[in-house]
């Protein structure tokens, strides 16, 4: 016998006609969104509903971008993965051909069962056993929300609080150079010399160019800081070529690059597959390391954007750069909302682009993370589904 649960079913089960069910395999499918993954659910069910046993088995479908906490509390690497949480010993299964596993090791788990299963008297406890696991899950879940909203209440107030402050202080300063640029502008017109009136508006409008650029991008940092506050961080999940979105930005990168003397490497295979993603919210993630790298790079400095197809789910990207480092003890909380090194104090930035980074890759079921040593730069990576 067979059974689907739905997180959002009673605990409780119906175990039919057949009074000579003794042991209950309670299974937890982990999947994603990706496209590949409805395809598994129905290949597993299929297999379970096909296969002949005396036994009930009980399989609950997690989609992990509801429960995302259960992968800790599980420690999974790899989705999709089926977990044997009853009966005893557990049991995890994961990785591409989760299907061939589970036809490998359902029937070893039957034989398991047969050679120690219970007397048909202690049924009662093996139901008690399945539904309180159930039930753990479901309360887990519960307070795992309920942490998750009082911690983004937290949140929303404290950005509101400090944007208000932010704005105040980091838009006057280009607001103030743009505002001087247009005065000289103005004067360098009262000059005689017209060689003289070109090149004054050559240098003023580079300068006023860049200023324009600091403030949209403090003022797309903030609105998109607000839209993850408020839960509005929704993806377009899409096929998306790397190479392509790479060639892209370098393109678009270029004359910031100049501007530095500054030289920018890239190894990007173009055989590399697609990958499962929102286009627009990975191209914000690679500017934003890219021109974090080109800021912190020296004049005449190198920069690398690497592509790396690391396993069969998954993509990498490194961006690299020549600049100061990162201390060991400041790597982690780089990533945290509004956290700035010593360093960056009179740079423009609220310290929002990397939480941002990390938020946009932790929705598409990645990683972020930074190798630096101080003195010798920084590597930051990045992972990315494979679309299948």
């Amino acid at each position: 016998m067979f059974a689907v649960l739905d997180p959002n079913d009673d605990v409780e089960l119906n175990y039919g006609k057949d009074s000579t069910v003794s042991v209950v395999i309670q299974l937890l499918l982990f999947v994603d969104d990706r496209p590949s993954s409805q395809e598994t659910v129905e290949q597993v069910r299929s297999y379970l509903k096909n296969s002949e046993t005396g036994y009930l088995t009980r399989l609950q479908v997690i989609e992990i971008r509801q429960q995302p906490h259960l992968l800790e509390h599980f420690r999974l690497l790899t989705i999709p993965a089926l977990i044997k949480i009853a009966p005893e010993p557990r049991h995890t299964l994961a990785g591409g051909s989760l299907v061939k596993q589970v036809e490998k090791w359902y029937p070893r788990w039957l034989q398991a069962i047969q050679e120690a299963e219970n007397p048909s008297g202690e049924f009662l406890e093996e139901l008690q056993t399945v539904g309180y696991s159930a039930e753990l899950i479901r309360l887990a879940d519960e307070i795992f929300r309920l942490k998750q909203e009082k911690k983004e209440l937290i949140e929303q107030l404290r950005f509101k609080d400090q944007v208000m402050e932010m704005l105040a202080h980091d838009l006057r300063s280009p607001l103030s150079a743009v505002s001087m640029a247009v005065e000289t502008l103005e004067l360098a017109h009262q000059d005689p010399y017209q060689e003289r009136i070109a090149q004054i508006e050559g240098q003023l409008f580079k300068q006023t160019h860049h200023q324009l650029r600091i403030m949209n991008r403090l003022i797309t940092d903030i609105l998109q800081a607000s839209k993850h506050l408020n839960g509005q961080l929704s993806l377009r999940w899409s096929r998306l070529s790397l190479p392509s979105l790479c060639e892209e930005i370098i393109y678009q990168c270029q004359d910031q690059i100049a501007q530095k003397f500054q030289t920018l490497e890239s190894e990007i295979p173009q055989d590399l597959p697609p990958v499962y993603a929102d286009t627009e919210l990975i191209r914000q993630v690679i500017i934003n390391l890219v021109e974090n790298a080109i800021k912190y790079t020296p004049n005449q400095g190198k920069i690398n954007l690497c592509v790396l197809h690391r396993t069969n789910q998954k993509i990498q990207v490194t961006i690299s750069d020549t600049g100061p480092g990162i201390p060991q003890e400041k790597q982690e909380l780089i990533f945290e909302g509004h956290f700035r090194l010593q360093r960056d104090q009179a740079l423009e930035g609220y310290g929002l682009g990397l939480s941002l980074c990390r938020n946009i890759i932790r929705a598409h079921y990645g990683q972020i993370w930074v190798d630096s040593v101080l003195g010798h730069g920084s590597y930051f990576h990045f992972t990315l589904p494979v679309y299948q």
